[in-house]
C-alpha cells in the first residue's frame, strides 16, 4: 500500500516524491504558516484580543441618591479603560503585573499592635509627608486625637504583603493626593513569624476587625476608609456585611474579590490555563507553610501539604484543619463574602474584569449588588487579576486611579459625615448556600523580623472602646418619630404606586392577547359583515 504503480510497472515509493514536492515550497511559505499556528494558539491559549477602550459598566441600584452621586461625580467610571496595546490578553497583564511590574520607590514605617492575647500584628505606614518629602518619616503620635488627614487601609491579596507592586501602587497614589495609607499585612507575611496556632484564611475578619478598632480610637477624628485586593476584598466585604452599620469606615472598596470560593475554585481547575494559576498559587501556599514549619507542621497535615498540587488540596490539608472546618466545601461556603452582600451598609465600590482569569465573572453577585443601596459595582471587559495596566509603557494601573478618585468624591459628598446623616441599612437578603457546621479558632499573635518598630497594645484600647460602643448605642435608641412614621409609610406608598402601576400594564397586556388569540376566528366574521353593509350602501 506505500507504493504506486508506474507504466513501466516498477513499484516506486511516494515518500520521496512527497519529500521532492515539499522542497520545491518557499521557505517564506513556512515562516507563514508558522507564524499563523502561534498566532492562533496565543489567540485561544492567552486570550489575545484587539486593543480597544471599552466602556465600564456599572450596576448600581438607581433609586440609591448615594449611588447616583457617586455615578455623576466620578469621571473614571463614566470612562473607558484602554489597556496597554501589547498587553492585550488578561494573562499578559496578570503575568506582567506578577513578573514585571514596577512599583514606586518608597519605604513604610511599621509600627506593631499588639493584641490582647500576646499576638501582634503589622501595620506598614506610608504618611503624605513621607511621599512629599521624600523620606520616611517616624508616624507622630503626639497628635492622633486631632488629625483629620482621610486614612486609607489597604488589605492585600493571597500571600502578598505590603512588598506586592500592586500594593505599593495604591499606597503611592493614594500618599500622593494627601491620605495617610497603612497596609495590614497578613499574619506571617512581610517578615512576621506565626506564634500561635492560628492561620489567616479567606474568611477570617477579626484581624481587619481589630485593625479598624485599633486606628479609629488612635484616629478619632480621621475618616477612614479600606481598600481591599483579591481575596483581601473577600474578606472587606465580609467584614462589612458582618459588622453592617457598626463599622467606623466612611466607605471602601473591593478590587478583583473572589466572591464565591467555591465557584472560583472550580473555574480554576477548568481549563490547562487555569491550572497554571492554580499550581502557581499552590507553591505560593507551600512557601507559606514552609516558612512557618514548626508550627503548621503541628496543626496540620504536613505530608499532604507537600504532595498537594492544587490550592483545594492545600486547603484540605492545612487551612480546613487550622479554621477547623468539617469539609473544604464548608469552608468555601461559609468563608465566601457574596452571602454578606446584602448586609453592607456603607458606600462601597467594586471593581471586577471580566477577563479574569482567577476570579470568574460567574462568582460576581450582580443580583445582590444592584439591590443593595450602598453598592456600585463597576465591570470592565479587560484588565487580568489586579493588573489593569494603561499606557504604552505600562507604569500607570487604572483601578488604582479609580480608588482614589472614589475616595476623593466620597470624603467630598454630604455621605462623609456618618455622624450628620442617616445611615442607608439594607435589608437582608435570604441565602440558598449551604450552612456547614463552623469553630472558630482562637486569638492569634504576631512578631517582627524587624526590632526597631513601634508597638501599642490594646488592653488601654478596652475602655475607651466600649465607652464608645455605649455612645453609639445610646445614640441609636433616640427615634424622631415622625421619621419613624415617614420611614414606615414610605415604602408602603412605593409598594401601592408599584401594583397600580403593574395592574395598568396587566389589563393592557391582557386586552392585547385576547385580540390576537380570537382574531383568527372573529376576524373572517367581522370582514364578512364589513362587505357585506358595504355592499348594501352600494347598491343603494
Amino acid at each position: 500500500m506505500n507504493c504506486v504503480i508506474t507504466h513501466d510497472d516498477e513499484l516506486v515509493s511516494p515518500y520521496p516524491l512527497l519529500f521532492k514536492s515539499i522542497s520545491f515550497i518557499p521557505i517564506s511559505h513556512y515562516l507563514i504558516f508558522f507564524f499563523l499556528t502561534i498566532l492562533v494558539f496565543l489567540y485561544f491559549f492567552l486570550e489575545i484580543h484587539f486593543p480597544k477602550a471599552d466602556p465600564i459598566s456599572l450596576t448600581f441600584n438607581p433609586s440609591s441618591e448615594l449611588c447616583q452621586f457617586i455615578v455623576s461625580k466620578c469621571r473614571l467610571l463614566h470612562g473607558r479603560y484602554f489597556p496597554t496595546f501589547w498587553l492585550s490578553s488578561p494573562h499578559l497583564q496578570t503575568a506582567f503585573l506578577s513578573l514585571f511590574g514596577k512599583s514606586p520607590h518608597f519605604s513604610y514605617k511599621r509600627i506593631l499592635y499588639q493584641a490582647t492575647d500576646g499576638g501582634t500584628i503589622a501595620l506598614d505606614w506610608l504618611m503624605y509627608s513621607d511621599v512629599v518629602e521624600g523620606i520616611s518619616q517616624v508616624v507622630n503620635a503626639s497628635n492622633t486625637g486631632t488629625d483629620r488627614t482621610p486614612i486609607a487601609i489597604v488589605v492585600p491579596g493571597l500571600t502578598s504583603d505590603s512588598s506586592a507592586a500592586y500594593i505599593k501602587h495604591v499606597a503611592f497614589r493614594l500618599a500622593k493626593e494627601g491620605w495617610n495609607v497603612v497596609v495590614q499585612n497578613h499574619r506571617g507575611l512581610g517578615g512576621i513569624s506565626l506564634t500561635s496556632d492560628c492561620v489567616y484564611t479567606a474568611g477570617w475578619t477579626e484581624d481587619l476587625r481589630k485593625v479598624i478598632d485599633h486606628i479609629h480610637t488612635q484616629f478619632p477624628e480621621a475618616p477612614l476608609f479600606a481598600v481591599g485586593t483579591s481575596i483581601g476584598a473577600n474578606v472587606l466585604v465580609k467584614y462589612l456585611g458582618e459588622d453592617g452599620p457598626n463599622t467606623p469606615l466612611i466607605g471602601a472598596t473591593a478590587v478583583c474579590s473572589p466572591w464565591d470560593l467555591l465557584i472560583c475554585d472550580r473555574f480554576i481547575n477548568r481549563k490547562l490555563v487555569q491550572k497554571l494559576y492554580d499550581r502557581m498559587l499552590t507553591i505560593g501556599l507551600q512557601g507559606y507553610a514552609q516558612l512557618h514549619h514548626s508550627i503548621i507542621s503541628r496543626i496540620a497535615d504536613w505530608e499532604g501539604i507537600k504532595k498537594s498540587r492544587s490550592v483545594r488540596e492545600f486547603d484540605n490539608y492545612a487551612t480546613r484543619l487550622v479554621a477547623k472546618f468539617e469539609t473544604t466545601d464548608t469552608y468555601y461556603r461559609r468563608s465566601s463574602s457574596a452571602q454578606y452582600v446584602g448586609n453592607v451598609a456603607v458606600p462601597l465600590l467594586c471593581i471586577s474584569a471580566l477577563d479574569d482569569p482567577v476570579c470568574t465573572r460567574e462568582a460576581i453577585p450582580w443580583d445582590e449588588c444592584r439591590a443593595n443601596k450602598n453598592i456600585v459595582l463597576a465591570t470592565t471587559t479587560h484588565g487580568g487579576h489586579l493588573a489593569y495596566y494603561e499606557g504604552m509603557t505600562a507604569t500607570s494601573m487604572w483601578w488604582t486611579r479609580a480608588v482614589q478618585e472614589y475616595f476623593e468624591v466620597l470624603l467630598s459628598s454630604p455621605f462623609a459625615d456618618r455622624r450628620q446623616k442617616m445611615q442607608i441599612i439594607p435589608e437582608p437578603l435570604g441565602s440558598s448556600i449551604d450552612q456547614g457546621p463552623f469553630v472558630d479558632t482562637g486569638e492569634d499573635g504576631m512578631v517582627a523580623a524587624s526590632s526597631e518598630v513601634g508597638t501599642t497594645r490594646a488592653d488601654s484600647e478596652q475602655e475607651d472602646s466600649g465607652q464608645i460602643d455605649e455612645k453609639t448605642s445610646n445614640h441609636q435608641h433616640k427615634d424622631n418619630t415622625p421619621q419613624v412614621y415617614n420611614s414606615l409609610l414610605g415604602p408602603l406608598k412605593k409598594r401601592v404606586d408599584e401594583l397600580s402601576r403593574y395592574s395598568r400594564k396587566s389589563i393592557w397586556l391582557l386586552a392585547y392577547i385576547a385580540i390576537v388569540t380570537t382574531w383568527p376566528f372573529v376576524g373572517p366574521a367581522l370582514l364578512l359583515s364589513i362587505k357585506k353593509r358595504f355592499r348594501k350602501l352600494v347598491e343603494k
